[in-house]
């Protein structure tokens, strides 16, 4: 392996990023794997703040990534052990004003795509290159892939964005238009600012043996003024504009091939834009895979990796392994109170032959019905700190429910607005819960979604009945005590549920929680994507009392995408 540290990369603008290079020491040209972003080439992912997830994955998966020595690992990017033994270069690239790179650090912006696209094509021209640059990483390294491959770059020849929103304004910052704080105030300054460009308290790189910021040293001053405040253009931009508009892709220019990988429980960040992205994207060649787990977990467990192996060896390489012939939607069937799944494959999302399937609440008797309540009923809550749960009858036989859902909701409030979370549950005949391991929080639920009241308006063009989609472009305040019509989009889930297992619909006007005294509130079922910002939710407003209305007229329902039975 020929290893090149800290190269210059060249932007159209004069700026020089810097990049590590792992690649085979031969003559014959070879694809290349890229990902770009703020987290630091040099920072390892055994060690700093990422070594609970390391020593988490290694415990469970003692195999994980077998042949390799783990010797040049970073978070959420290939393993180069392993891809340049199949015959690739990797190459790592630290962002504009992040690691090693110098410049206004900026994260998601248009700047960003742009130096994307430039390291895209400078990959793509290397003598060693054959050409043809894949894109595969997690998160942060599957996001900005929708976003420059909407650039296209003449090199960008197949990606695999791995867990990665999309809309930056209804995956990432605001959920049904409340602004997403609490993720985003830890996370920034832990994995983003630590790795300032010439932040002197930077971790250590081990392979250069100098800092992961570069050579540097800037005062507290300097590194505010040479960065954006994320959080606080997100804080003072309630409904969506220009700046998130610049931050999320147009699906009509995405004509790259690519595998879009999903998580089943990540709610609150990146699962809604894989779903989206396999839907919108204008791409002729694409496939969606829906898995279980950590956030991280997959990507590197044997399944995954050889899933990746196979589409950019067909795609990079000109492998005829018959990639081009398979089903284009890959499903991990989740059970309950098991770790197991099974694989079935499918060719569209969501599945033909979907029994779309109302559940009404009935909030006379407080439970969810299979048919309309025939008298009218009402349920209040204080929204800052009651929540309501709406119990189904036992299912009558086993039942998988895998899509996207969709809450009607008729609602009114005592405050000029309303806050509404939604969380879909599921119990066993003796009580239990059915959870899962999330992307972060290891009690997941079966599906959450949310929606402001005054942010109902609906786009006619894009709303299905069973995805409702917020134009969030005109605040439409209530008038306390009328009745409004409120659809909510719940992200998709998969499960299939034993008979006797119920269905259980919670809605509250504050993040959803369960008693967790030994694990604290970042495992309770949200995990850290928590919408607590005082400014974005005063007291005076949401902190009033919601009603719901049920019945005649006022048909508030659950809709349910049941998938009718068929092999696997």
């Amino acid at each position: 392996m020929i290893i090149e540290r800290d190269v210059a990369i060249a932007m159209d603008d004069g700026l020089e990023l810097r990049a590590d290079i792992y690649r085979p020491d031969g003559a014959e040209p070879v694809p290349v794997i890229m990902t770009m972003g703020p987290y630091g080439k040099g920072v390892t992912y055994q060690d700093h703040h990422y070594k609970h997830s390391w020593d988490w994955m290694i415990q469970n998966h003692p195999d994980l990534l077998a042949g390799s020595k783990h010797r040049w690992l970073t978070w959420e990017t290939v393993d180069p052990e392993i891809w340049v033994a199949w015959g690739y270069a990797v190459i790592r690239v630290d962002s504009r004003g992040a690691g090693r790179s110098p410049g206004t650090l900026d994260i998601f912006s248009e700047r960003e795509t742009l130096d994307f696209y430039h390291a895209i094509e400078w990959g793509g021209t290397r003598d060693w290159s054959n050409g043809k640059v894949g894109l595969n990483g997690i998160s942060y390294y599957a996001m900005n892939q929708w976003w420059v491959a909407a650039l296209q770059p003449p090199h960008l020849t197949a990606m695999i964005p791995w867990e990665g929103a999309a809309d930056s304004y209804r995956d990432v910052f605001r959920h049904g238009g409340i602004l997403s704080n609490k993720f985003i105030e830890s996370w920034y300054p832990r994995q983003v600012l630590s790795v300032q460009h010439g932040n002197p308290t930077a971790p250590h790189d081990p392979w250069l043996d100098q800092s992961s910021s570069g050579p540097e040293k800037l005062s507290e001053s300097q590194l505010a003024a040479n960065r954006f405040d994320t959080l606080a253009n997100a804080r003072a931009r309630e409904m969506d504009d220009r700046w998130y508009r610049n931050r999320s892709p147009d699906w009509s220019k995405v004509i790259t091939p690519f595998v879009s990988a999903a998580s089943w429980a990540g709610f609150g960040l990146h699962p809604r834009g894989n779903f989206a992205a396999f839907t919108h994207a204008a791409s002729k060649q694409k496939w969606l895979d829906g898995h279980p787990g950590r956030h991280e977990e997959w990507f590197y467990l044997e399944y995954g990796l050889q899933l990746q192996k196979r589409f950019f060896d067909h795609f990079l390489k000109g492998e005829a392994n018959g990639w081009g012939n398979e089903a284009r939607v890959w499903l991990n069937l989740r059970k309950p109170f098991t770790d197991q799944v099974e694989l079935r494959k499918e060719n569209e999302w969501p599945l033909s032959g979907t029994a779309w399937t109302k559940l009404f609440l009935d909030a006379r008797a407080g439970a969810l019905t299979w048919e309309a309540p025939k008298q009218e009923g009402q349920a209040t809550f204080a929204a800052a700190v009651e929540s309501l749960r709406w119990m189904s009858p036992p299912l009558t036989e086993e039942t998988e429910i895998t899509g996207p859902l969709a809450l009607k909701l008729f609602v009114s409030s005592s405050t000029i607005d309303a806050d509404m979370f939604v969380t879909l549950q599921a119990f066993s005949p003796d009580g239990r819960e059915v959870e899962f391991q999330g992307t972060v929080d290891p009690h997941t639920p079966l599906a959450q979604g949310w929606l402001r009241a005054s942010h109902r308006k609906l786009c006619k063009e894009r709303s299905t009945p069973f995805q409702p989609y917020h134009t969030h472009d005109e605040k439409q305040p209530l008038t306390p005590g009328e009745i409004y019509e409120l659809d909510v989009e719940i992200w998709p889930t998969c499960i299939v549920l034993p008979a006797g297992y119920r269905l259980a619909l919670d809605i509250r006007g504050h993040d959803f929680s369960r008693p967790s005294a030994n694990e604290g509130l970042l495992y309770s079922g949200a995990g850290p994507w928590l919408h607590d910002d005082a400014l974005d939710r005063p007291m005076s407003i949401f902190g009033g009392e919601t009603t719901i209305h049920t019945g005649p007229g006022r048909e508030s329902f659950l809709l349910v995408p049941v998938i009718l039975r068929r092999s696997t």
